[in-house]
């Protein structure tokens, strides 16, 4: 692991949203499937600290906008432990995700994306609920 790179620990206790268990890299798995950026962006907008940074837009199912572009990108950059990471590199990135319907840019609004659920988390992720927010919930097996 390279110095000061950030390694996401799995969340424990029954707080928030579980991604599996590939979506964790952990310091002895160094061949592990590392974390994809629409991963981290969800990640981000689910935690209060993050909320000046980026947030959910209000009113719009899974629209968000990224309030500050280049700390987004250098939290991005600190977890791929790539300390050259822009807003430019990144924004390549999330155009990627264009094509394969996972997100898309909200027109005639700077910074502000949304991602099609039904694209993403509801086929690959069956244990994550979209309010009608566009928040996300956790569905707890065994659990109420």
């Amino acid at each position: 692991m390279k110095a000061g790179c950030s390694i996401v620990e799995k969340p424990e206790g029954g707080g928030g949203y579980q991604f599996p268990d590939w979506a964790y890299k952990t310091e002895s798995s160094p061949g592990s499937r590392q974390i994809q950026l629409w991963h981290f962006i969800l990640e981000l907008l689910q935690k209060e600290e993050f909320r000046h940074v980026i947030a959910w837009q209000q009113g719009e199912y899974g629209e968000f906008v990224i309030k500050d572009p280049d700390e987004v990108a250098r939290l991005w950059g600190r977890r791929k432990c790539k300390p050259q990471m822009n807003y430019d590199k990144l924004s390549r990135a999330l155009r990627y995700y264009y094509n394969k319907r996972i997100l898309h840019k909200t027109k005639g609004k700077r910074f502000t994306y949304k991602f099609n659920f039904n694209k993403l988390v509801m086929p690959n992720y069956p244990f994550i609920n979209i309010r009608s927010s566009g928040k996300m919930q956790t569905l707890l097996v065994g659990n109420k």
